[in-house]
């Protein structure tokens, strides 16, 4: 046996058996590392942007999503590289349609050819359709609900008052609302000014797709205590000056406005001013300060403006002195 393995023959032999061994040992690895790199793995990718190509100077387009989603297989090295590197695109290619409605495909480029992609959706119905622009009065608005007790919104405003309205001929026709909606905490009592988005809705108060120049605008709101306006009653009260008569009295304003709670200011059926006679020596205005109401926090205005329609001539002291006397005589 020992004189078999000193045989040069043989320990040549035995040699390649050992390389031949240890080749097919490293080959099975690199087989394994390789089949272990290119396992196929599946994934979807939410959300990719749609690109469209059409004549958008005079068309108008809808129906089409903004985004899409692609659900990629292949392996997994690939499908990781695609993911990170997002150098695909989706689109579609509309430049050669008529105006009408269409199905059409969402087509892909920059995808590797070892992947096998679906896109959902794939095909898409679109209508194209002429643009048009048209100008719309903006309505601001406000939930109602949001201003504190007893204070009441007086007046909204909106700058600018118009907006240019751009999307599809037969969205345009169906706009029945153009607002601008005012959000906030409740409690306000004071007023304010904010920013709001323009919303286009249509009668059933959809919002259409179209497009405002511009998309937001400033409102004004302003707000004050609750409020009503309340007739004034001129009440008489004193004596008239001695030979004069008092024929008519009229006041300007004929109404106040009155601020304060609202259960307050409601019982309100009238303002009633104090007209003293003894002030009124002629025909001519006269001014006269108006109470405040009970429960009430204040008044438009403080004093009332009375007009006197007056005649005969006021008695002077020498004679209104001579008819006491005359009229003492006369008694004795």
């Amino acid at each position: 046996m020992d004189k078999l393995f000193d045989s040069p023959w043989m320990l040549r032999l035995t040699a390649l058996f050992l390389a031949a061994a240890l080749f097919l040992y490293i080959q099975t690895e690199d087989n394994r590392a390789a089949d272990s790199g290119s396992s196929n793995e599946t994934d979807v990718i939410t959300n990719v942007p749609l690109e469209v190509y059409y004549d958008s100077d005079s068309l108008f387009v809808t129906g089409l999503p903004e985004t899409v989603d692609v659900k990629i297989s292949g392996p997994k090295a690939i499908v990781l590289t695609t993911k990170l590197e997002k150098d695909y695109k989706l689109f579609v290619d509309l430049n050669s349609l008529l105006i009408g409605e269409h199905s059409v495909t969402i087509q892909q480029e920059n995808f590797s050819e070892k992947l096998n992609v679906s896109i959902e959706p794939k095909i898409v119905n679109v209508t194209i359709e002429e643009k048009i622009t048209e100008q719309f009065r903006i309505e601001p608005e406000m939930n109602k609900s949001l201003v504190a007790e007893d204070f009441i919104v007086n007046r909204m405003s909106v700058e600018p008052t118009k907006v240019a309205i751009t999307g599809a001929k037969s969205v345009i026709d169906n706009i029945s609302f153009v607002k601008a909606t005012i959000t906030g905490e409740k409690g306000l009592k004071e007023s304010f000014e904010q920013e709001a988005t323009v919303k286009v809705l249509d009668r059933d108060l959809n919002k259409l797709d179209v497009r405002a120049n511009p998309d937001k605008v400033n409102v004004k709101v302003e707000i004050n205590e609750y409020s009503r306006e309340v007739p004034i009653t001129l009440v008489e009260i004193g004596e008239s000056v001695d030979g004069l008569k008092i024929e008519k009295l009229s006041s300007e304003p004929s109404r106040i406005t009155v601020y304060g709670p609202k259960a307050a200011v409601d019982a309100l059926e009238e303002v009633n001013v104090e007209v003293s006679r003894e002030k009124i020596t002629e025909s001519g205005s006269y001014d006269f300060k108006i109470p405040l109401p009970t429960g009430a926090t204040k008044l438009s205005q403080n004093k009332l403006t009375v007009y006197a329609d007056v005649s005969g001539e006021p008695v002077r002291e020498e004679e209104s002195e001579a008819n006491a006397e005359e009229s003492v005589d006369n008694a004795e």
